[in-house]
């Protein structure tokens, strides 16, 4: 009936594992010099994908980008600080310059200044944090729109949290802006669909990073936390890296819209 329709299937005639390769795409990850954005660009690349590492420092990428190389990887390192616009559009026009096109984006980069309620949240950090955690991934996707269009099988993967799910104290404008990328996400893949354009996001629950030092480095709030989760621990970077390979690539080809959790079973406590 698909073939009746002039529908094919990105995965029709393909061993399973071959699925999830993928040689000759190219894909964007914002903040990859550590943490999540890191694992996933590292996973992204061990698959065959041309990654492009992106972070505020150019010094820190390049240092990614030697590391990939010498794994034999294709990278290309290009700072961007998400919250300005027009390092937003550099790094979309160096990443089609290089490689020629785009067909994952990964929206990781976001910040989280303070933990306090919203009552003491000045204007300035609300603004701010608005602008990195979600006015980047807007603009971002829609100045990759063309490329990812032209690709046909395009994938956009943005980097949520459970706190867009389940709010937390001390965590509310955050968890406002990840409520509004989870919501952004949706709408991308309902209008985008007929272009081939994929869009999902991941809700991250604890992950030992640098960003979420501030929990998991007091241990009197750490103890706490663990002991309610059904997990019983918080995750490493690298236990999200397996959805987003499946995102990205064609085993994830009828998956669009979709909010997906990775968070020890915080959402069910």
């Amino acid at each position: 009936r698909f073939m009746q329709m002039g529908v094919q299937c990105p995965c029709e005639m393909k061993s399973t594992k071959k699925l999830f390769e993928l040689e000759d795409k190219v894909a964007l990850v914002t903040g990859s010099s550590k943490g999540i954005g890191l694992a996933i660009a590292t996973a992204l690349a061990e698959y065959g994908a041309k990654v492009v590492v992106s972070s505020r420092s150019q010094e820190a990428v390049n240092e990614i980008v030697t590391e990939f190389k010498t794994k034999g990887y294709t990278a290309m390192a290009q700072a961007c600080h998400v919250g300005d616009s027009e390092q937003r559009k550099k790094l979309v026009q160096k990443t089609i310059e290089t490689f020629g096109g785009i067909d994952i984006l990964v929206n990781n980069a976001a910040i989280n200044p303070v933990f306090e309620g919203l009552e003491s949240m000045s204007e300035a950090v609300y603004d701010k944090m608005m602008n990195v955690n979600l006015k980047a991934a807007f603009d971002l996707s829609n100045l990759c729109f063309s490329a990812l269009k032209k690709s046909k099988s395009g994938s956009i993967i943005n980097i949520a949290s459970v706190e867009g799910l389940k709010p937390s104290f001390g965590l509310g404008v955050y968890g406002i802006t990840k409520a509004a990328l989870i919501m952004l996400t949706q709408v991308q893949a309902k209008e985008w669909g007929k272009y081939g354009i994929r869009s999902n996001a991941i809700c991250p629950g604890l992950i030992q990073t640098k960003f979420s030092a501030a929990l998991w480095k007091n241990e009197g709030l750490m103890q706490q936390v663990v002991k309610d989760l059904p997990a019983g621990r918080m995750a490493q970077p690298q236990e999200l890296t397996g959805l987003a390979v499946y995102l990205a690539s064609n085993a994830g080809s009828y998956s669009t819209g979709g909010i997906y959790t990775v968070d020890g079973g915080h959402m069910i406590v």
